[in-house]
């Protein structure tokens, strides 16, 4: 079975590292990034199925880097999803292209429906 590639980009080592661990429990593989400002470039270099961006980012936020995928043509259809723990995070993740959000803290469980669901629609 081909596993799925998914980059996870947070500012938090914890939260990457419980993603990582949950995700790669779930068959996925998995790729994390804590500075958003090289997403980009990883992204290109690891090719990943999906995204799980963080909203709040020192540097570059998570909708800045969303905008930026948007606009790049390799990689403009990536599935993205927004996990923040910001009161509007959807309603910016939404105006960023995002194709899902997550509230944190985030249920896992929710998470992975999630993922399984924008992976399935490819």
């Amino acid at each position: 079975m081909n596993s799925k590639k998914i980059m996870v980009c947070d500012d938090d080592q914890g939260i990457l590292d419980v993603l990582q661990m949950l995700l790669e429990s779930e068959g996925f593989t998995v790729f994390t990034e804590i500075n958003s400002t090289n997403l980009i470039k990883q992204i290109q270099i690891d090719k990943p199925d999906l995204i799980l961006l963080d909203l709040w980012m020192p540097l570059l936020s998570g909708d800045q880097v969303l905008k930026a995928i948007r606009s790049t043509q390799e990689i403009k259809d990536l599935p993205v999803i927004v996990l923040s723990a910001s009161v509007d995070g959807d309603d910016i993740a939404a105006d960023a292209g995002a194709n899902d959000f997550v509230a944190k803290p985030f249920d896992l469980d929710n998470i992975v429906a999630k993922i399984n669901n924008l992976l399935v629609l490819q």
